[in-house]
């Protein structure tokens, strides 16, 4: 492992696409290995020591695959597997959603209500409001449950009608609280921000992937493993559901045109992941 080993990245699907965006944008220089656990999406609904189980799978996996930091592009897997798969691999970076998308949701919150917008499962876990409160006891937390939105991002049905009904349904409880602020708590989630600044224009949006990233760099930086590579970085994306669709989102949601890119199958086995 050096400055110039890869970033491992993973989500149960396509929703962690939003960090492999935002770390081409701010470190365009380094290289990524990307999985999509889509054999498993949504993880949301899935018991929380299974969820915790995938995630330390893939972990592992990215890190035989000589990964110098793995980021958990999944706000469940933080919340249920990051401890844990930290005291695994360290001193290796681990990077999780939950610490670094509640640190910035107070600094942007004037009145100390803020709002979660997650899957089913991360609201069971509660992360959000724990780490919350541990910052400020204060704090007023209001969480909404949105199982609709991943389906709808899967599918690539993020500006219709059916993405502004959900974006609708789920905002009332959050407006009722009177939110300055919304986590958006799963990675797919800020593929449909538009609709959702659209209906509330007055809340603050706080996207964990941006902030991460910010937290991934930082820590390269204090264990000088930034890459510096003037180089094209090569990226590899795997899915453990069909590469072809994988191949047809990337398109989509990212820009490929000038990556040098490789899409190819994972595949689970008694709970090991190869790639």
């Amino acid at each position: 492992m050096d400055r110039f080993s890869p970033i491992g990245v993973f989500d149960s699907g396509l929703g962690g696409l939003t960090v492999v965006r935002a770390i081409q944008k701010l470190l365009p220089q380094e290289s990524l290995i990307f999985v999509a656990d889509q054999a498993h999406v949504p993880y949301g609904d899935r018991p929380l020591e299974q969820v915790s189980g995938y995630a330390q799978a893939i972990s592992n996996a990215l890190f035989n695959a000589g990964c110098k930091a793995v980021v958990m592009a999944c706000n469940i897997s933080s919340a249920v597997a990051h401890t844990t798969v930290t005291n695994t691999f360290a001193p290796k970076p681990v990077i999780g959603m939950i610490q670094p998308g509640s640190h910035h949701a107070m600094e942007c919150s004037r009145y100390k209500r803020i709002g979660i917008m997650a899957t089913l499962g991360t609201v069971k876990s509660d992360a959000y409001p724990q780490f919350l409160k541990d910052l400020c006891p204060s704090v007023q937390v209001q969480q909404v449950a949105c199982p609709a939105f991943v389906p709808l991002v899967e599918a690539g049905q993020t500006d219709g009608e059916a993405a502004l009904d959900a974006a609708r349904e789920y905002l009332k409880p959050l407006l009722l609280a009177d939110v300055d602020t919304i986590v958006l708590g799963c990675t797919h989630y800020p593929f449909l921000l538009p609709i959702l600044q659209s209906l509330t224009p007055n809340i603050e949006y706080v996207d964990p992937a941006i902030v991460a990233t910010e937290q991934l760099k930082q820590e390269l930086e204090a264990i000088d493993l930034l890459s510096v590579n003037t180089e094209h970085p090569h990226h590899y994306f795997a899915t453990t559901g069909s590469v072809l669709e994988l191949e047809r989102s990337l398109k989509k949601m990212i820009s490929t045109d000038t990556l040098t890119l490789e899409v190819a199958q994972a595949n689970w086995n008694e709970g090991v992941l190869t790639l």
